[in-house]
């Protein structure tokens, strides 16, 4: 047997409605915590989202016998997990020693009443994992058609959506750019791309590409090898001439 969410508060209990989040904090958890708490605040929004529990995790089963985690639980600590990417060690910790995600579960107690719920952790794992990426993004559909909801309101006439992003730098293997191999990278581009055209296309005078790649290439490594290595001035000039001559057979 499940619930929505327990509607009778304990002593000591702190509603999830006046739940106070450090909105500045830069960190990830804080803007995840106040969805939800939208979500629960929301009555509209509530309701759709419980639907979608109900028939997700308690669809075929009888509303008599042992007590089972609330939806409204299952919810909060799927979303975290998911939102944080962490495992279930750590959501076992945050579950029952986070204050912030415990007053927002609704079983944060003050410390004269007691701990409050604690969560086992066989049993978060058993009720968390019945959440699917699939019904995850059902949710977050409903969120963000009532965000737009929201901006609707502020404004009538005009609705701007602002989309915040962020970049990174990525290691990769760059190599030295010089004129030797940055004319063999676009060249070898370039002969992908004819090959890529041709196997979708009829085109036709470019049964030899593989062979063309291959002798541009080889030249390419013999000019590369007397530059860089060689000593002889006569026998470097002839090695770039010939490469040059093999590039020039793409024109």
């Amino acid at each position: 047997m499940r619930q929505r969410f327990d509607q009778q508060l304990n002593l000591g209990i702190l509603p999830i409605a006046e739940v106070q989040l450090p909105l500045k904090s830069r960190d990830e958890l804080p803007p995840i915590l106040r969805g939800l708490q939208y979500i629960f605040t929301t009555p509209l929004l509530n309701e759709k989202v419980f639907r979608l529990l109900e028939e997700k995790i308690c669809k075929g089963k009888k509303k008599t016998g042992r007590k089972g985690m609330d939806l409204w639980h299952i919810l909060v600590l799927s979303v975290v997990r998911h939102g944080l990417n962490t495992n279930w060690d750590r959501l076992e910790l945050m579950a029952n020693h986070d204050a912030l995600i415990r007053s927002i579960l609704g079983v944060q107690s003050t410390q004269f009443q007691g701990t409050g719920i604690e969560f086992a952790y066989q049993s978060i794992i058993d009720n968390v994992s019945q959440i699917d990426q699939q019904l995850l993004k059902e949710i977050n559909q409903l969120v963000v058609e009532a965000g737009h909801e929201l901006l609707k309101k502020k404004d009538q006439e005009k609705i701007v959506l602002e989309l915040k992003t962020d970049s990174y730098a990525l290691e990769t293997n760059v190599h030295f750019p010089t004129d030797l191999n940055l004319l063999w990278d676009s060249s070898r581009k370039c002969l992908d791309t004819v090959k890529a055209i041709k196997e979708e296309t009829s085109l036709v005078g470019w049964r030899k590409v593989k062979h063309i790649r291959k002798t541009i290439k080889s030249k390419y490594r013999m000019a590369s090898h007397q530059v860089f290595a060689g000593k002889n001035e006569k026998q470097k000039k002839e090695a770039v001439k010939e490469y040059l001559q093999a590039v020039g057979t793409l024109q």
